[in-house]
């Protein structure tokens, strides 16, 4: 197997777990978690934050494990506390273990992505790396989708939450051994970071890019946190019981995502600064949806099938991106893209959760959509460079 192909399979599955079940099966079984935890919509705003908090946190212990020790290093860390995480949720007694769970399951995310820019930007020549990057990116859409499926079979046939992420705890230790297999090979990069550190991605031409992933963040965030219990409490969609809400959501959400293996097709056709404001507008209409229609099945597809492009099609983006902006340092700047990402991941639910217990569900997601809205609406082309940037300013 080429190291095109290894390296995709490997970020793939890594993906799937870490973006999937890892980092978004809290917002999946919220309804679940309402009930055996009687949590609150701030709690759930919460302990949200608390799990993307966590994968901030990865992001951050992800670069310099990365330094010294080379991809694999960051990767199967990240595997690991996935699988810890989630067997912690699936026997968590309590909300603070419930939480402590999601927050070290959450981390993976930030552990084990990032480290794949480095190793295809090493490893996979230029022209296929775009793609090799938008199908390790897309690997969340099947872990979602697949997740969804879990989550449907506890609402139609009657399987326990828990014994679901169980399974998910299961699925991420049999991932870890693929990736201890599938990146034996890939070496630290000699020399290590740069000298200067973060300061060597602090460039005027990285500050579209830092936008688009606060923005997209915190967009994507309160979806997940919020969309399928909203849509619970709105009543369902007609013809499936109201507990199946959730599942459809993410089902709908990761196989819409799929659309990320097309990305690098898209950026090629009509180029980037276009791609990236229908993105953002994308993510502003899918929050707009989930208060204008949460009961309907055009609100409940539309909503999550714009939101798993969004996000699926924007990670990929900022992965090539931020790899053409620093090809030097192509792990680095995506941490640093993903840090602006995170930041808007941890401040979104928590800030969400307060508005809603104060104005209501509808209003807080209206609002959620203004943020991508007008960020679509004042980016120009001027502002998407997608070569080397220049000193530092």
């Amino acid at each position: 197997m080429t190291r095109f192909w290894s390296l995709s399979a490997a970020g793939f599955a890594a993906t799937a777990i870490a973006f999937g079940p890892a980092r978004m099966g809290f917002g999946l079984f919220v309804p679940a978690f309402r009930d055996a935890f009687a949590l609150s919509t701030s709690a759930v705003g919460v302990v949200s934050s608390l799990g993307f908090l966590g994968y901030f946190v990865g992001l951050l212990v992800a670069q310099p494990l990365l330094a010294r020790r080379g991809p694999r290093a960051p990767v199967l860390c990240g595997l690991a506390a996935a699988t810890l995480g989630m067997g912690i949720v699936a026997l968590a007694p309590g909300t603070a273990v419930l939480a402590a769970g999601v927050f070290l399951a959450t981390s993976s995310a930030g552990l084990a992505w990032t480290p794949f820019n480095n190793a295809v930007h090493r490893m996979v020549r230029d022209a296929r790396r775009p793609t090799a990057l938008s199908a390790i990116s897309s690997g969340t859409g099947v872990g979602i989708a697949l997740a969804g499926l879990a989550a449907l079979a506890t609402a139609l046939w009657g399987l326990s939450w828990r014994v679901c992420w169980a399974l998910f705890a299961g699925a991420s230790a049999l991932v870890l051994l693929a990736n201890l297999a599938a990146l034996r090979r890939v070496e630290k990069q000699p020399g290590g970071g740069p000298p200067e550190g973060w300061r060597a991605v602090a460039r005027t031409a990285a500050i579209p890019l830092f936008v688009i992933g606060f923005a997209f963040g915190t967009t994507s965030a309160i979806f997940i946190a919020f969309a399928a219990d909203h849509m619970v409490s709105a009543g369902g969609v007609a013809g499936v019981p109201t507990d199946a809400t959730p599942a459809l959501v993410y089902i709908c959400y990761g196989l819409a995502g799929l659309a990320g293996l097309a990305t690098g097709r898209a950026e090629a056709t009509i180029g980037l600064p276009r791609l990236l404001r229908l993105l953002m507008l994308a993510g502003a209409l899918s929050v707009a949806l989930v208060a204008i229609a949460p009961g309907s099945w055009a609100g409940l597809t539309l909503a999550a099938g714009l939101q798993g492009v969004h996000v699926m099609m924007t990670s990929a983006v900022l992965a090539f991106w931020s790899e053409r902006l620093f090809p030097a340092l192509p792990s680095l700047a995506f941490t640093a893209a993903l840090l602006a990402t995170a930041t808007g991941n941890v401040l979104g639910p928590a800030a969400a959760g307060i508005v809603s217990d104060a104005w209501g569900a509808g209003a807080m997601f209206l609002g959620a959509a203004v943020l991508p809205a007008l960020t679509a609406l004042f980016l120009r082309d001027r502002h998407v460079r997608d070569h080397p940037a220049g000193p530092a300013t």
